[in-house]
């Protein structure tokens, strides 16, 4: 049986989630079962285009799209070309804009599709919102959805998916990655003196980060050597920075933007914090609880697959930034829950959440679509 061909198609906005994902789906393909391909558009001189340069050569060509803009349709024949010319079975797509132009490249191309939603962004301008729905409107012509958590499966049912077209595939984490730096656990212990608090992602609305700097502030009057390091970039940097210049724990607040060495930085945090109002199922949580940092983070969807309150991880309730300061005090107070929660969540994520495991059922996925179209 020859190796599937498959292209990920990603138009990055970052080096975040799913730009991290593509790299894990990559990483734990077995190139005797699959060829992965990798398509970016590269739509200007300073965009964010790490997820091209890590991937490895040894899984897949790279493809390079020009892309006039932002948007720009010229873009599916490009796609097109490289399908003809790698003899692709399937184009696998991550975002609004890879699916619009996916699903017009496969039906051109005449090959199949699998759209991967990764999250959807709320409070953000009527433009942006238009292009969502829109994807999600292109999306229902693809031959699967994959949702990765249920949270995700819900959302796109609301937006008209059929739940007959859709495939659920948990997220996973790659732990190849992760294994230089996991922490010995065996006298784990978060520092009750300076007691270190950070967090990786974007910089954005729906990360709530105006949240965890206030309650940061709280937990700083508790501990004045405390401090909180933000990794990460995003349009609400700026107001970030000035409401943590405003507050006393101002010079406890280091924001290093996006950073290459993100897991032997979350290995050094004692907390990982978390107060996103949307998430799938986060794969910085995952890479968290890996190397062995405890999580304090928001109860909502896609975070409770991961987190159960004081046994993976403390939960507050979305918005109560006071509630959510107090879960990370007991947490730097107690060493026995900090110790049980850090082994807790490292063998959650190690039995149940591998990239490999996630890699295998998207393969089963790939070959039955393509079975079904050869009877």
């Amino acid at each position: 049986m020859r190796p599937l061909r498959v292209l990920q198609f990603i138009t990055p906005a970052g080096f975040y989630g799913a730009e991290r994902w593509v790299l894990a789906m990559a990483n734990n393909t077995d190139t005797s079962e699959m060829i992965c391909d990798l398509a970016v558009t590269k739509e200007s001189e300073t965009q964010d285009l790490t997820v091209a340069k890590l991937y490895p050569s040894s899984k897949g060509e790279v493809h390079y799209l020009p892309m006039n803009g932002r948007f720009d349709f010229s873009v599916v024949d490009k796609l097109v070309e490289v399908i003809r010319r790698r003899n692709i079975d399937i184009i696998h797509t991550h975002g609004y804009k890879s699916d619009i132009l996916g699903v017009l490249a496969a039906r051109k191309a005449g090959i199949k599709i699998v759209a991967t939603p990764h999250g959807f962004s709320n409070n953000i301008p009527l433009k942006l919102r238009l292009f969502i729905k829109l994807g999600l409107f292109a999306i229902r012509f693809a031959d699967k959805v994959a949702p990765l958590s249920q949270q995700l499966i819900d959302d796109i049912v609301k937006a008209g998916i059929r739940k007959q077209n859709i495939q659920f595939i948990e997220n996973g984490v790659d732990l190849t990655e992760l294994a230089a730096h996991r922490k010995d656990l065996g006298a784990v212990v978060a520092s009750s003196d300076a007691p270190h608090f950070g967090y990786i992602g974007q910089l954005i609305a729906r990360k709530g980060i105006a949240d965890m700097i206030q309650a940061f502030n709280l937990v700083y009057s508790r501990f004045p050597q405390a401090k909180l390091t933000l990794i990460g970039d995003g349009d609400q940097r700026g107001e970030l920075e000035a409401l943590a210049a405003s507050l006393p724990c101002s010079a406890a607040i280091e924001f290093l933007g996006f950073r290459q060495d993100r897991l032997q930085l979350s290995a050094s945090f004692d907390v990982f914090l978390m107060t996103s109002s949307l998430e799938g199922i986060p794969r910085c949580l995952m890479e968290a609880m890996i190397v062995g940092t405890p999580i304090v983070a928001y109860d909502i969807p896609g975070v409770d697959q991961l987190i159960t309150h004081e046994h993976t991880g403390m939960l507050a309730p979305l918005g109560d930034w006071q509630q959510f300061a107090q879960q990370c005090i007991a947490l730097i107070e107690h060493g026995d829950l900090y110790h049980r929660l850090a082994v807790a969540g490292r063998q959650l994520v190690d039995q149940r959440f591998s990239a490999k495991r996630m890699t295998d059922e998207y393969v089963q996925l790939f070959r039955q679509l393509l079975a079904t179209e050869s009877r």
